[in-house]
């Protein structure tokens, strides 16, 4: 208690760290908000300046960009169902059905009491177990349980978005499929780079990086919302977002206490993964309270606890993804691999040392990732009471807007200019996706975790010498795949019967 104190001093005690961690707070918001251009833009362009900086205030600042940042992006996607980042994405699912409804109030409310509730449980799990907690996660969670827990997270999180289960795993097929262009992760074979389609030859040196999930997103989520909302207006069939400023109540936020624990242990148990992080945490999240939920016809409708489950799970993330980076060195994720570059620039080297040689520097960090998640409720508030106003703007003036931040985000990315086709390629797949009912968040899914998955999978099979049946060595391994087996038998017995059920009833 004494170091979190001595901590808290540190960081309130000099008027220079006050101002980095307010910039840092409102910088991460802002860009967490903006579609494409999120949290890691910010903290590219902030990077090279931390030279110059005291350490410790270098650390604090990204630390707070982290938590201010994964919060960020729900913004956008609940008002205009335009994730600002990968782990918002199930946020869409559930928060813009209810901005339709006039709920925006209640559902950026509940996101911003959800995302301090998370990561404040997750930083006070970090201040207290990181040492043990990270040691046993990198003992026990080696390229097999990755796979298992990514096998796993595909199996319980397939039909989400989709009218059906088939139609659910068949766009998860297609982004494992997607995943696939680029290099063999093994070999560095290219694959998908040069072909031929409808007798067409192409060859692309640009694919030999693949496809990458950001522009996807963009596309799915931001470009599909606009044609969608221009197809309404032109066939005068628009349904108008209402702005609300209506706040969740004490008895809701009782009513899915279990769904804000359960997400808080997913959240901090994925982000202590290095590579998982708190796109899965989320998903899962989001995932479980459908499965475990007493009203899982109105998710995808406007369910606050869907909102609920995704902002706790993605923010229970963030202090546990600090666990690998600070007690062994190992980042979790492209913003913890910033702040271990900022540890090397100083001169230091993450790992159990650092708590030794380095303390005061480690609980800075503690202290101001648990006053940033504290200070999103009093901030997220006070601009839900502002934000929702843009709801009011004429749709005409907010497309081409949102267009141009898209565009910008996809091409910032890379500097590719073929990211920017497969975001507006991707957006028009999206709105024929939306028609006929099948799951852009499933292929975004299958994409973002098939090149996890098969990175892990390829070095799982490396040290088993190419034989499946390791996998069931491991009680944990084993363990994670049985569990994805019996869900995806139950989900398919599920299916079957509410066909026969609809046939039934039909007849």
């Amino acid at each position: 208690m004494e170091h979190f104190i001595g901590g808290t001093m540190m960081l309130f005690g000099d008027p220079q760290a006050i101002l980095i961690f307010v910039l840092g707070l409102v910088g991460g918001m802002l860009f967490g908000a903006i579609p494409g251009v999120n949290m890691l833009t910010l903290g590219a362009v902030l990077l090279p300046f931390t030279i110059n900086m005291n350490a410790s205030h270098a650390v604090m600042l990204f630390s707070v960009i982290y938590c201010a940042g994964v919060f960020g992006g729900a913004i956008t996607a609940i008002l205009f169902n335009i994730p600002g980042a990968p782990e918002n994405a199930p946020t869409c699912f559930d928060g813009y059905p209810m901005t339709l409804k006039g709920q925006s109030g209640k559902a950026i409310g509940a996101a911003v009491s959800c995302s301090a509730l998370g990561g404040v449980a997750s930083a006070i799990l970090m201040m207290t177990a990181t040492g043990a907690i990270a040691g046993w996660a990198v003992r026990a969670f080696g390229p097999q349980e990755i796979f298992a827990l990514i096998f796993f997270g595909l199996a319980v999180s397939a039909s989400i978005g989709a009218k059906t289960l088939w139609k659910g795993w068949l766009s998860v097929f297609v982004g494992l499929i997607i995943a696939t262009i680029g290099t063999d992760p093994v070999g560095g074979v290219p694959r998908f780079n040069e072909g031929s389609v409808f007798g067409l030859e192409y060859q692309s040196y640009y694919l030999s990086a693949g496809i990458h999930f950001i522009p996807m997103i963009l596309g799915f989520f931001a470009v599909s919302e606009v044609i969608t909302q221009a197809m309404s207006i032109a066939e005068g069939t628009r349904e108008r977002p209402k702005a609300g400023l209506e706040f969740p109540t004490l008895s809701e936020f009782w009513s899915v206490r279990v769904t804000m624990v359960r997400s808080i242990f997913i959240g901090f148990f994925a982000g202590i993964l290095p590579g998982i992080g708190a796109t899965l945490a989320a998903f899962l999240g989001y995932s479980q309270a459908h499965r475990a939920s007493k009203n899982k016809a109105n998710f995808g409708k406007g369910e606050l606890e869907g909102v609920v489950a995704s902002e706790t799970a993605n923010n229970a993330a963030t202090g546990a993804a600090m666990i690998p980076l600070l007690a062994l060195g190992l980042p979790g994720g492209a913003l913890t691999a910033m702040i271990m570059g900022i540890f090397q620039i100083h001169g230091m080297e993450p790992g159990p040392l650092i708590f030794i040689n380095s303390s005061d520097l480690v609980w800075i960090t503690f202290a101001a990732m648990f006053w940033a998640n504290l200070c999103i409720v009093f901030l997220g508030w006070l601009q839900t009471k502002t934000v929702v106003h843009i709801l009011r703007v004429p749709f005409r003036w907010l497309a081409p807007g949102i267009l141009l931040l898209a565009t910008i985000g996809a091409y910032a990315l890379r500097n590719l200019v073929i990211d920017v086709w497969v975001m507006f390629l991707a957006g028009i797949a999206g709105y024929l996706l939306r028609k006929t009912g099948y799951s852009a968040a499933g292929i975004v899914l299958g994409l973002i975790l098939g090149k996890l998955g098969e990175s892990a999978f390829s070095k799982s099979m490396q040290l088993m010498d190419y034989d499946f049946l390791g996998f069931f060595q491991r009680p944990i391994a084993a363990g994670l795949l049985i569990l994805a087996v019996i869900v995806i038998t139950t989900s398919i017995i599920n299916e079957i019967r509410d066909t026969d059920f609809q046939k039934a009833l039909m007849d």
